[in-house]
């Protein structure tokens, strides 16, 4: 199968297009639509992050589990939304914890992350595509194991990435980043359930520019349109 994702991420991730899952997967997703199933994002934007963010550009992964599953809400970045949606709890969540953090107004209205995935944030979901109303619909379909190997891939071939891992999914990830050259920043999730477990107050914003900066790198505009 041919896989439309960027020229870098199909270079590191070439070993996983031949494996048995990933076939697998590529069969159900032709079967959800032959079976008429909504399936969110729209088919160009199920790599987006990937297309955004080319492999030898991350500087921080931000994880995600699930796309958006209502109407319009996914494009294929964890956590954000295209222009003209509003933008859902649990980022409203996020920007409150920006603006607390590094005193940055984020617009109310406004929830498309484009402009952090091309300073290099990876907006990587665990599961790339949702059916229409149906959260985690597709968590056993093969993704984990794709997204799974894209994390194992930075942490190998790459050196001083942030790791954002929110809530008790993505922390489970920890175990397949060597920190031993990485950075692994953890809190409660962002979600009106766990925000105020130990999101709110994580400055995990300010602290990822303070890594970067401390590698030379250049920090990150949270700052949004």
């Amino acid at each position: 199968m041919d896989v439309n994702i960027e020229a870098s991420w199909k270079k590191a991730l070439k070993p996983e297009f031949n494996k048995t899952y990933f076939q697998q997967l590529a069969t159900f997703l032709k079967m959800e639509k032959i079976q008429g199933k909504t399936i969110y994002p729209p088919g160009s934007l199920i790599f987006n992050a990937f297309s955004l963010t080319h492999f030898e550009d991350v500087q921080v992964v931000l994880l995600g589990q699930d796309p958006y599953h209502g109407d319009g809400q996914a494009h294929g970045l964890c956590f954000s939304v295209p222009e003209g949606i509003t933008p859902p709890p649990s980022l409203m969540n996020i920007f409150k914890e920006i603006e607390s953090d590094i005193g940055v107004a984020m617009p109310p209205r406004y929830g498309n992350l484009t402009s952090w995935a091309k300073q290099g944030v990876l907006l990587l979901n665990a599961f790339l595509t949702v059916r229409a109303n149906e959260p985690a619909s597709h968590a056993k379909s093969g993704w984990e194991n794709f997204t799974n190997s894209v994390i194992s891939t930075i942490s190998d071939q790459k050196e001083g990435v942030v790791f954002l891992l929110w809530g008790k999914f993505a922390q489970e990830k920890q175990a397949l980043i060597d920190e031993t050259k990485h950075f692994v920043l953890k809190a409660a999730h962002p979600s009106p359930f766990s925000a105020d477990k130990g999101f709110f107050g994580c400055k995990h914003f300010s602290k990822t520019n303070e890594i970067l900066i401390k590698q030379g790198k250049l920090p990150i505009d949270w700052k949004l349109a």
